[in-house]
């Protein structure tokens, strides 16, 4: 059994300092809170710092036991990485782990550093980390949309809802560049690439307003349910209150993982109760591709915590509505087919009767934007 998932009986507690960009200062508060925990007498130890050469950070670690990292061997390459084993050898209080969003060399027990620190968890270690908001899983796409950059290192929000805090660390974009451009940040190459890319004002607004809202909802959900113990999956009721209750349609279309972000995202909005249900069948199989794309964006769903369902039948939308209409779904998310002749033939006239067919209920058509920005214009 994965022990990530193992959560219930935890000690831990785990702190989020939430950013929107490198040098914003999440590292820096998290050793300046873990230096006045330690003049409090508590029990801390760095697990992993991330310096990028910013000397006032590494100044404000002095004093704090670090536990040595632990080095993999890989084709090659060496690479340093947290180690676990140590930490939880070592029992501290609490330990510090930035980067929590890092994904750790090949060889390593565990893909993600998150997944190290919610093992730290369960054996009583309370666990300080940073991230910045775009590694948040279900605001992937709108990250893209904002900066054209696919992140690729992500977090699954039912990890962050786990967290007893989270604190958001802002800098405006205008301090934060004028930063960049002093090499406070980065080193002078590989910051003008980055002012270059990444780091544009009216992008660094944008995360920022986004770091902003994510951090009210963090509050928000705390407010209403300080219990942060359980999982954060939503399954359908089994009651008749009256709530809203999403189903995300999952299909082979490529703009299905932007369905499951968005509908992971409103049911958590929402405080809904959400759903991802495929349907297989002689009219529905169609090729291995396609049948292989439904299994890894139903494992997707499930990896972020979003119950499933495998149906069964020829009359696919027939299904999917007989079933959310039997089940009180209010919601229903589905792809924007695609340019693929399949698509063309068979996803558009999918969607067109589920919409007819579920006439008392809201339908969302999702489009993969990543493409259509691919197909914008220049300029």
């Amino acid at each position: 059994m994965d022990e990530t998932l193992q959560f219930a009986g935890r000690k831990g507690r785990l702190k989020v300092y939430l950013g929107y960009a490198a040098g914003v200062g999440k590292t820096y508060q998290m050793v300046v809170d873990g230096q006045e925990l330690r003049r409090q007498g508590r029990d801390l130890v760095i697990g992993y710092f991330e310096p990028h050469g910013r000397r006032d950070t590494i100044a404000r670690t002095e004093g704090l036991e670090t536990v040595p990292r632990r080095r993999i061997e890989y084709r090659g390459t060496s690479f340093e990485e947290m180690d676990t084993a140590a930490i939880i050898a070592r029992r501290p209080e609490i330990c510090l782990v930035d980067e929590f969003a890092h994904t750790n060399a090949p060889g390593v027990e565990r893909t993600k550093r998150w997944q190290d620190a919610l093992v730290l968890l369960e054996h009583g270690i309370d666990v300080f980390t940073t991230m910045n908001v775009q590694h948040l899983e279900s605001l992937n796409d709108q990250t893209f949309e904002v900066t054209g950059v696919r992140v690729r290192e992500t977090v699954p929000d039912w990890v962050v809802k786990l967290a007893g805090e989270v604190v958001l660390v802002d800098l405006p974009p205008e301090a934060l560049l004028n930063r960049m451009k002093r090499g406070v940040v980065y080193e002078p190459e590989k910051a003008a690439r980055a002012l270059e890319n990444f780091f544009r004002e009216p992008s660094l607004a944008a995360l920022r307003e986004m770091a902003m809202r994510q951090t009210a909802h963090e509050v928000d959900l705390r407010q209403a349910a300080p219990d942060n113990s359980k999982t954060a999956t939503n399954p359908l009721p089994q009651d008749n209150a009256a709530r809203e209750y999403l189903l995300l349609h999952i299909s082979a279309e490529p703009s299905t993982a932007a369905v499951i972000r968005r509908g992971r995202r409103v049911a958590d909005y929402l405080k809904a109760g959400c759903i991802a249900v495929a349907v297989t069948g002689r009219a529905a199989d169609g090729s291995r591709a396609q049948r292989e794309r439904v299994n890894k964006h139903l494992e997707f769903a499930r990896n972020l915590h979003i119950d499933t369902r495998i149906l069964e039948g020829d009359d696919a939308a027939a299904v999917l509505v007989d079933f959310a209409r039997a089940n009180k779904v209010t919601q229903i998310f589905v792809a924007r087919p695609g340019r693929t002749p399949w698509s063309a033939v068979l996803g558009r006239s999918l969607v067109q009767r589920i919409v007819r067919l579920a006439g008392d209920m809201r339908v969302t058509i999702v489009a993969d934007r990543a493409a259509a920005m691919k197909r914008r214009p220049p300029g």
